[in-house]
């Protein structure tokens, strides 16, 4: 569901995308991220054609810093080198707030 961003360059390219792309910041060691695992997936195939990506938190703490991610997860959408929204850990508990928050950027 998720393609894995492994690189720097990775990220940049991902975000310089027309379409706006879905990006979540995890980690492995979160529980609130294996919780919100369970329902994002149901959650985002009720949008069309998104571009999803995961970016693990620890591995780059550069770029988390650099985009404001203070907790994990955090869901972010990009286009055009530009963040359009950030929906920060304490707002994505469930799978209405993710919903809520997609809806702002992606089609049903």
């Amino acid at each position: 569901m998720f393609e894995k961003l492994l690189s720097e360059a990775q990220f940049k390219e991902t975000i310089s995308q027309d379409q706006p792309v879905f990006i979540k910041f995890y980690a492995d060691w979160c529980p609130d991220c294996k919780r919100m695992d369970m329902f994002i997936g149901e959650v985002l195939s009720e949008f069309q054609v998104i571009s999803t990506y995961s970016i693990d938190k620890d591995q780059f703490e550069e770029i988390a810093n650099q985009q404001e991610v203070m907790g994990i997860p955090s869901l972010l959408v990009f286009q055009n080198d530009r963040k359009l929204g950030h929906l920060h850990s304490a707002n994505a508990k469930t799978p209405d707030q993710a919903r809520a928050f997609l809806e702002q950027f992606f089609n049903h």
